[in-house]
Parts: structure tokens; sequence; C-alpha cells
């Protein structure tokens, strides 16, 4: 944790006014180190000197002769290494877009501020900010996998699923899980998938490794259907999976095998993924193990780039709405048309809904309100180990039974 005194901050903002109340604010937080420019070209020459430049810019977006995003273009220009807080007056639709723009441009930016700030919200989002030679050292810690160590671990079996709960909206109830991977490295530890899936799609080794994770998923599901507790259980389906016929008879095999129904198994298609090149056998594939009644779903749905073609081609009964349009998207009127527009279509082609990326209990309420039909998310629980997962079941059932349905009815 930083202290104030270390943050050496820049404002910059044509309305004067707004610059002497923002200082006040930051030094009633007690930072000391505040410094003003109502204009861009000063604000450049202060970060052009060593002894000047700041640690974090608070920046409004619309000003007079060189606006906000111009001046973030010279910023990147100028290699500033510090970070960002954009204030402004702008609607959440603008600021969302300033924001998904200093992200291309590789600038750590710890959010944004409508005006009027209000002192807490400042405080809230400063106490973000990390020191440059912290955020490098977090980078170099995303250590980089090659191949040859990842198809080891796929031998070994160090690759192991984490199981993230689905419950229904409406009850409560816990349906089922998401099947996600992990590489537990000998040495390293816990590895996110984010550094070793791009190297499977790369090197070939991606259908390797989802039948080891279909094969370990579909096993804990026969232990859980044992214990009494039947789940569906969802796997992420690579389209790579689903170049070769033999990934249907690997699947149907599988559900044999472990004595599970199809109904109870989920294929999950991130649909960005879906269908670049030639269709035909993937398109066969998903058909027939549709047939088989297997339940396959479209994940992160609104992401890619050919929604509407893929719920028209393959025969999905699960649609999955991206976290990006359902976290905050009862207060959001941009996320909210988008989040509304998938659950009607959903709907519409009775398809069952799952909403991603559950946060809080406000995006637990706004789900009951709109009728939204399961849900998954940090609010519910974080991916668990197999072990982990029935004692969650009764923690829950036990929030459940508290009134967490009836008081975000």
């Amino acid at each position: 944790m930083h202290s104030a005194p270390e943050i050496k901050i820049l404002l910059v903002d044509d309305d004067t006014f707004m610059l002497k109340i923002l200082t006040k604010m930051l030094n009633n937080l007690g930072y000391a180190s505040v410094s003003a420019c109502d204009n861009g070209t000063d604000a450049l020459t202060r970060i052009g000197q060593a002894d000047t430049r700041p640690d974090l810019i608070l920046l409004d977006l619309n000003m007079p002769n060189m606006d906000g995003i111009e001046f973030v273009r010279y910023l990147v220009e100028r290699h500033f290494p510090g970070s960002l807080i954009l204030v402004s007056g702008e609607d959440e639709r603008m600021l969302k877009t300033a924001e998904k723009l200093v992200h291309a441009h590789q600038i750590p930016m710890l959010g944004y501020l409508h005006k009027p700030v209000s002192p807490d919200k400042l405080s809230e989002i400063i106490n973000k900010w990390t020191p440059p030679e912290k955020q490098l050292q977090q980078e170099s810690e995303k250590k980089a996998y090659n191949a040859p160590a990842l198809k080891s671990a796929i031998s070994n079996r160090e690759l192991v699923n984490f199981y993230q709960p689905k419950v229904a909206v409406a009850t409560g109830k816990v349906i089922g899980a998401e099947t996600l991977v992990r590489w537990q490295h000998p040495t390293d530890g816990l590895v996110m998938p984010g550094q070793f899936i791009g190297i499977a799609e790369q090197n070939g080794l991606i259908n390797d490794l989802t039948c080891l994770v279909l094969e370990q998923a579909l096993l804990q599901a026969r232990i859980w259907q044992e214990n009494g507790i039947v789940l569906r259980v969802a796997t992420n389906v690579s389209m790579d999976n689903l170049t070769s016929l033999d990934f249907q008879d690997l699947v149907v095999n599988l559900a044999i095998e472990n004595g599970l129904s199809p109904q109870n198994i989920v294929l999950e298609v991130t649909e960005s993924q879906l269908m670049d090149t030639d269709s035909r056998v993937p398109l066969e594939i998903l058909t027939r193990l549709r047939l088989k009644r297997f339940h396959l779903s479209i994940d992160d749905f609104g992401t890619g780039h050919s929604s509407m073609a893929q719920l028209r081609d393959i025969p999905f009964d699960e649609l999955k709405i991206d976290q990006s349009f359902v976290h905050r998207a009862w207060a959001d009127e941009t996320l909210r048309a988008m989040y509304d527009a998938s659950l009607s279509m959903a709907k519409q082609l009775g398809m069952e809904v799952v909403a991603e990326g559950v946060a809080d209990a406000d995006d637990w309420a706004f789900l009951r309100r709109t009728g939204c039909d399961f849900a998954q998310g940090n609010f519910i629980s974080t991916p668990l180990k197999a072990e982990d997962f029935e004692p969650w079941m009764q923690d829950w059932e036990n929030r459940v039974h508290n009134g967490l349905i009836a008081n975000s009815a």
C-alpha cells in the first residue's frame, strides 16, 4: 500500500474552478504534491521534464485547443510512464469509449470520474495506483511458457480442473458448474489459463488439452452423481476440437463410460472462435451431438463478429451473456440495452440464458428483476477445487435460506 505523499499528481482541466476544487479535495485526502494546468500544452511541458513529471494525471476530456483524446496520443509519443484517471462531464458511453482507447494505447488507467467529483470516489480510485516499478514487476511475474513444457504438463496430468457454480436465478438452486482449467506447475504453483491456452492453440496441443479437461470433468461429474448430486457440467471447446469427427465419439464414449446423461453435459463454444473457415465438419459434429441431447452453449455472446449468424446456423440451446454486458447493467443504459437485447432474443429462440460475471448483490437483484434463467460469477462463488464444491453448496444453501432470494426480489 502506497502512502499519499509518494504520488505526484497533475490535474489537467480548462476549468480553473474545477482545478481548485480537485486540488483542495486531494490535499484533504493527504496528497500534498498536486499541480495543475488549464491546457494540454503546458501539461505536456511538465511531463517532458524529469523534476515535474507526474506519477498520475487527472485529465478532463473536453478541453478547447487540445482535447483529452489528443492529449493521450501525445502521452504515448512521450512514453509517459505514469497512470491516468479521466474526469469528465461527458456521458457514460463517451467515457467508456475513451477508457478503451487509453487501454489500447497501453497507458495504465485507474478508471474515470464523473463531474461533479465525489471525494469518496476520488479516494477510492486513486487507491488503485501502483508505482511503475511494481507494475513492471507484476508484468515480469507473468512467466512465459513454451510448447514442450506444456506438452509435458499434459502428459504428466499437471492440468487440474476448477469448477465455477451456476445457479438458477429464480430459486437459487445449484444446477451446474463450468469447468475451468489451471496448470498446477511443479515449481511455479497455479498457472492461469491465459498463460498457456494460446500456446496450446498455436502449437497443436489444444486437442490433447481439451480431451484431458473433458475426461477429468466427466469423471468428477460421475463422483458427484454417486454422492447424490446431479449437476450439469460444462466444458469449453475450441474450434480445433471440432475439426475432427473423432471428437464427437470421444464425448459420447466418455459420457457412456461415466454413466452420465447427455442432458447433463454442456459443451461451451466461444462465439469469436466459431467457423472462421470451412464450417462443414464443426457443423456436423455440433448437430450430431445436439441430436444425442448434449447441450450446446454459445459462450461470451456479443463479443464476436457474427452473433446472429451463429444462432441461425448452429443448434445452440443455451446462450451465455458475456460478463462485460452483465456487471453494472442495472446502472449503465448502454449495457442494459445490450443485455436486454441478448436476453429477449434468446428467449424468443427458446434458449436458456446464463449471465456471466455476476459480481455483487446489485447484479444479482438485476438478474432477478429481468427474468434471467441462470447465473455465475464471484458473487455466487469463485472457481472451486472439486473437493471444495460440496462444502460450498451447503454455504450457498444457507445464504439462500437466510433470505438471498427474498431480499433481492
